[in-house]
């Protein structure tokens, strides 16, 4: 994947936390997807759709985009100004209600936004595993505290995050969560290498949220922090 592809794409309007073009090239570079057009993938927490568009394209599969808080009408403008709207399928639901047919997905994709709703253990299980074909795989991308700073969340970032400080797990945390279930080959997580472009490409931007993290960054975000990737594979 080459990230300099999406540069045109990546703009203060698209882009709503650290770089999740560079997010996705780790994960997809870790571990490549095998796919063809007539699978199907969901982009859970899809966000203004630019990460669908990447996956949609170094895929060739279909992509379900689904958000809570962007509506399908505004992405589906969004996705035919790209030219993808055959290729891309806008979704507005609550991931803790999602109304997709059973086994329906060969993977599933989530950047920055999976911490916001499946950060206890059973989430997985009962909410992600019923969409998934077997032999579907999942990658995720999340912000997070590193291993040596586990449960000290809530302490060390609330400055930072106020209440949702308690939403950045570590690594090793993450992978408690996902847990174990008779359907999982593997599941491992680990603390990705692509931190410093991905914030560095937010940082950059004439953007109010991005303004307010840099205010954190040298003090709390770099020190603590860290970007968790995530990756699960079926039977």
């Amino acid at each position: 994947m080459n990230d300099h592809d999406y540069k045109e794409y990546i703009s203060e309007e698209t882009l709503m936390g650290p770089s999740c073009v560079r997010i996705l090239k780790e994960l997809l570079e870790t571990h490549p997807l095998q796919l063809s057009r007539e699978d199907m993938v969901l982009d859970l927490g899809c966000g203004k759709g630019l990460t669908s568009l990447v996956i949609a394209r170094e895929t060739g599969a279909k992509v379900y985009a689904n958000d809570l808080w962007i509506s399908a009408q505004e992405n589906s403008a969004r996705f035919e100004s790209w030219g993808m709207e055959n290729r891309i399928v806008p979704v507005c639901e609550d991931a803790n209600e999602l109304h997709f047919e059973k086994g329906q997905f060969r993977a599933l994709l989530s950047v920055d936004a999976y911490h916001y709703f499946a950060g206890k253990k059973g989430f997985f299980e009962q909410k992600i595993l019923p969409y998934l074909k077997s032999g579907a795989e999942v990658l995720i991308g999340v912000p997070g505290i590193k291993d040596g700073y586990a449960g000290r969340s809530e302490e060390l970032l609330a400055a930072w995050l106020g209440s949702e400080a308690c939403m950045f797990k570590s690594p090793k945390e993450w992978k408690e969560i996902i847990g174990r279930h008779e359907r999982l080959d593997c599941a491992e997580t680990w603390e990705m290498a692509c931190f410093d472009d991905a914030w560095n490409e937010w940082l950059a931007m004439d953007q109010e949220y991005a303004r307010g993290d840099l205010v954190h960054y040298e003090t709390i975000i770099k020190p603590y922090t860290c970007l968790v990737g995530i990756h699960v594979r079926l039977k």
